[in-house]
């Protein structure tokens, strides 16, 4: 098949969406698809997945979710759109976010293929999509399928655009985090390392894990906490590292993806504070596939790839001293946390690229039948 990927975030900065649309159109590639991605793109910044991409527009950030989405707003980009689509005759247009501004409603608007969206957010609030109903429903209608990511995905668009959903997750690399990477010298010294992976935003709940941090570092000294992202933190956060003169604490940036791994060979417990707003727990699982215990947010997203007491451990969202009892019990107990390392290296296989692929594949397949059967009914 001919595969259109249809992403409207700039395809040249690092974001969950992106790296799902970068990995499934590689994923469908190594299938025998020729698979194309048209997405925004900021020019002075590099592109690893260059040699996928047919850029469409510059982008601009806009506040989204307590996060920053670049995304094109180019409506003069029709004429070229409408010319593509017409030059290429794509079997399947899989758009991602597809009711998101502009690039995935001018696709549709002038797409004759079969349309597969995915829906992959989930936020605290509706307002956007409530306010644009109105104006987007029709392009909605011309979806022939309709996936999401998560059952909280799927709640959040269907409160919405009430419709069949099909729910297949997102994929993980298993092979890359679970691959026996060596941990960093420095940080075997004998302390418990503790390890947050993620965008350095409000939402991301650093602010709690920072605050745990202090009380579980005065009865424990030998203890660490390490920062992996990009970003700067936030107010609360900054203020929580100078009133409490935290030690220890290590904030190292974004980090090459290939060195990731090490990161979490190095660490002795993965956290995810997150807030909300996460309709998934991609980090959660790339620290499952690296064999190590959980500590997340008891939210929906991450219930769904994670049980308490199984993988790791929920706590109550927003509770300093719920997030500081249950990471305690796993500082205070070695055997327990290897045990659930080895469960969730055994949970993420269904996650495994090859196998989300698949599912992505016969759903496509699916939907060009139903989609043949409905054209001849209406040409008979």
């Amino acid at each position: 098949m001919k595969i259109a990927m249809v992403s409207p975030y700039d395809f040249t900065w690092p974001g969950g969406v992106t790296i799902h649309v970068s990995q499934l159109a590689r994923q469908l590639g190594r299938l025998g698809h020729q698979v194309q991605v048209l997405a925004p793109h900021s020019p002075s910044r590099e592109c690893q997945d260059s040699d996928l991409l047919v850029p469409l527009g510059r982008s601009v950030p806009l506040p989204s979710g307590g996060s920053i989405a670049r995304v094109s707003l180019s409506w003069w980009l029709a004429r070229r759109i409408r010319a593509l689509l017409a030059r290429e005759q794509y079997d399947i247009i899989h758009l991602h976010e597809p009711m998101a501004p502009i690039l995935p409603l001018t696709v549709l608007e002038y797409s004759n293929s079969v349309n597969i969206g995915t829906f992959h957010a989930c936020h605290n609030h509706q307002h956007l999509y409530k306010m644009s109903r109105p104006v987007i429903k029709r392009w909605r209608q011309r979806l022939h399928g309709s996936i999401a990511v998560s059952r909280a995905a799927m709640r959040y668009v269907n409160r919405t655009f009430p419709g069949d959903y099909e729910i297949i997750p997102n994929g993980i690399d298993a092979d890359h985090f679970s691959r026996q990477a060596a941990p960093w010298p420095q940080y075997q010294d004998g302390k418990t390392n503790i390890i947050f992976v993620g965008r350095l935003e409000k939402r991301k709940g650093l602010r709690y894990l920072l605050e745990a941090y202090g009380r579980l570092k005065w009865d424990t000294p030998q203890l660490r906490l390490l920062v992996v992202g990009p970003g700067n933190p936030d107010k609360d956060s900054y203020h929580l590292l100078g009133s409490r003169n935290l030690q220890d604490v290590e904030f190292l940036g974004k980090v090459p993806y290939d060195d990731l791994p090490r990161y979490y060979a190095s660490a002795d417990i993965f956290c995810s504070p997150a807030t909300g707003a996460e309709s998934f727990g991609i980090v959660l699982l790339e620290a499952m596939a690296a064999g190590k215990p959980v500590v997340a947010s008891d939210i929906e997203g991450y219930r769904g790839v994670m049980r308490h007491g199984r993988e790791g451990l929920l706590f109550h969202n927003k509770n300093v001293e719920s997030l500081t009892a249950t990471l305690e019990t796993l500082i205070k107990d070695p055997q327990q946390r290897q045990e659930m390392g080895r469960r969730g290296h055994a949970t993420v296989q269904p996650y495994r690229w090859p196998v989300v692929a698949r599912q992505v594949e016969q759903y496509y397949q699916s939907r060009q039948q139903a989609a043949y059967a409905l054209a001849t009914q209406k040409t008979a």
